[in-house]
């Protein structure tokens, strides 16, 4: 009963809010307070305060509350667990027996290019000032990039 009158309460006072914003020619945000202050008494008419109010005093509820934090920290805790072991959703599918291996597995795995080593990284060629380097080879190895990926 007191909090749908509290409700009420906020309504009538933003609707008068609105109303001295609008007599002062500002009539999009005199529209939004309005909207706003509807809201209490929209839920109000709807029952939802009365069920908040009510939920808000319940043992059975509270109980409720504590055994979904209590899921929630477990969930948690089991994530925190998987990543400091460090296995992962592939490691986690690829011990169920009943999943089957990919079928090319070398397709996934990167281009290492002819005669490279894995592990190596390619030597850089080193540039002179005045090679004469424009701008647009400078974005080759970008260009190369996103053509690989389809952009």
């Amino acid at each position: 009963m007191i909090a749908e009158t509290v409700c009420a309460a906020v309504s009538v006072a933003g609707l008068g809010i609105a109303a001295i914003t609008a007599y002062r020619k500002r009539f999009l945000r005199a529209t939004r307070i309005a909207a706003y202050s509807l809201v209490p008494l929209g839920l109000v008419m709807t029952g939802v305060v009365e069920w908040v109010a009510d939920t808000a005093f319940s043992p059975t509820a509270w109980a409720g509350f504590g055994v979904l934090g209590a899921a929630w920290f477990l969930f948690m805790t089991t994530r925190a667990v998987e990543r400091r072991r460090g296995v992962t959703g592939k490691e986690r599918k690829a011990a169920e027996p009943s999943r089957t291996g990919a079928i090319a597995p070398e397709a996934s795995a990167p281009s290492l290019g002819p005669g490279a080593r894995p592990g190596a990284r390619p030597a850089a060629a080193p540039r002179a000032a005045g090679s004469g380097a424009t701008g647009k080879d400078d974005f080759s190895d970008i260009e190369a990039i996103l053509k690989k990926h389809g952009i």
